[in-house]
């Protein structure tokens, strides 16, 4: 029997839940329990905070892009926990218009097929009763979702306290706990989200602070009592075969972005995965079958990866007679030049004659599925793969053949169709799946 699971979500991106995941998480584990954690969504972040705070490996859970198969393999990961933790992305209901493998990528997917009730994590500033008719309705909005309660966040003083619980009581909904807008603990922020947790060197004092934080203000037996029995049909396994058996993994801040079920995944199935750091200058495993340069941040260290000469010469040499694949940021370092955020040029590997900008900004997100226009990184030509796009990046010139034909969540087509020369292949997309 798989454990019992919660998932912690919100009516809106930016009300706590993260810091309220990572601080139950940490104090959990503090008490001795063996917690899973998982995150909904395309997110790449969120996860190694999990991991740190939880002291296991997060996986992400989405109901766009994954099949049924597919989460109940993830889910199975945390056989031998005590308790599973998701969090959420977003708002609750929040996804696209059109549905995917298993839903349209909200949360409220991943509670409703894996009978977790929903912790809802309230701002109540500005509010007293009246949170009490948004917790309601995000209770009342889906029938299959099990809903088991609320955290109040941001609250101002005991008497507002008082008021939003009298209004919770009046409609029938729990509330967990409270936590005062005086003596938050935060997180540092950039661009694509949170600053990186291997970026943080003060990361365990910080998680030290949140776990003292909510075990002040939340009722953590309530809340473990609240868990709801894991729901999982079965499933023929979820095979996903690794690009090559021996990788070259580029692993540092500046390429960080990959996805634990994929490394999982490739290992299972026999690969090895071996990581080199572009901005110490390392070059990657010569007897690698393939180098990998997964996204993260290059436009914020596009000098450094302009000096590394080694790193250049090495990975240039390696694609002479084998596979380098850039994903996001990886591929903006497989091209020919990075514009920063001031306007300096910098040569990149010029292995595709990408082009890109951080001067000109503008967000580019959203699911994508791929159709491969030639063979590539173990995928034949017309397989279609699921997957996402986050970045702030422009494509000033992107001259090469097209890697495949990309569509966005609503069918429509998308301009980031990733390039192809020789060996070198590169996209925008973050690849989670095959379609199936």
């Amino acid at each position: 029997m798989l454990p019992k699971g919660l998932l912690i979500s919100a009516p809106a991106s930016g009300t706590g839940k993260t810091t309220l995941t990572l601080g139950l998480l940490h104090a959990l584990k503090q008490d001795g329990l063996n917690v899973q954690p998982y995150k909904c969504g395309p997110d790449y972040i969120d996860p190694a905070f999990h991991a740190a705070a939880a002291g296991a490996s997060s996986f992400n859970l989405d109901s766009w892009s994954m099949s049924p198969a597919m989460l109940a393999q993830h889910v199975n990961r945390g056989a031998n926990a005590n308790l599973m933790i998701a969090e959420g992305s977003m708002g609750l209901f929040d996804g696209v218009a059109k549905t995917g493998a298993t839903g349209n990528g909200a949360s409220a997917d991943i509670a409703a097929l894996m009978g977790w009730p929903v912790v809802l994590v309230l701002n109540v500033s500005g509010q007293a009763q009246s949170a009490a008719a948004i917790a309601k309705g995000f209770k009342e909005m889906r029938s299959d979702m099990p809903f088991a309660g609320v955290i109040l966040n941001q609250v101002a003083s005991p008497r507002h306290e008082a008021l939003i619980r009298l209004g919770m009581e009046n409609v029938g909904i729990r509330v967990f706990g409270a936590l005062p807008r005086k003596g938050a603990v935060e997180l540092p922020e950039r661009h694509l989200g949170l600053v990186q947790a291997e970026e943080q060197d003060t990361l365990h004092t910080i998680l030290e602070n949140l776990a003292g934080f909510i075990r002040e203000h939340i009722d953590l037996d309530a809340l473990k009592a609240a868990a709801g029995e894991t729901t999982l049909g079965d499933h023929a396994p979820h095979v996903i075969a690794p690009p090559a058996q021996n990788i070259a993994l580029a692993r540092d801040e500046a390429f960080s972005f990959v996805y634990p079920h994929l490394l999982d995944a490739w290992r299972e199935q026999g690969a090895r995965v071996t990581t080199f750091s572009p901005l110490k200058d390392e070059a990657p495993d010569e007897n690698a079958d393939l180098v990998w340069l997964p996204g993260g941040y290059p436009e914020l260290h596009a000098g450094r990866i302009a000096a590394a000469k080694n790193f250049k010469t090495s990975v240039r040499k390696f694609a002479k007679t084998r596979p380098v694949h850039g994903e996001c940021g990886g591929y903006m370092a497989m091209g020919a030049r990075l514009t920063d955020k001031d306007g300096t040029q910098h040569e990149m590997l010029g292995l595709l004659g990408l082009e890109t900008s951080y001067e000109k900004r503008k967000m580019h997100l959203g699911y994508r599925q791929v159709s491969l226009v030639e063979p590539t990184i173990g995928f034949e030509a017309g397989q279609k793969l699921a997957g996402h796009e986050f970045h702030y990046s422009t494509i000033v010139n992107q001259p090469d053949a097209p890697l495949a034909k990309v569509i966005d969540a609503n069918g429509d087509p998308v301009p980031e169709t990733g390039s192809r020369r020789g060996h070198a292949t590169g996209t925008f997309f973050h690849l989670i799946s095959e379609c199936t």
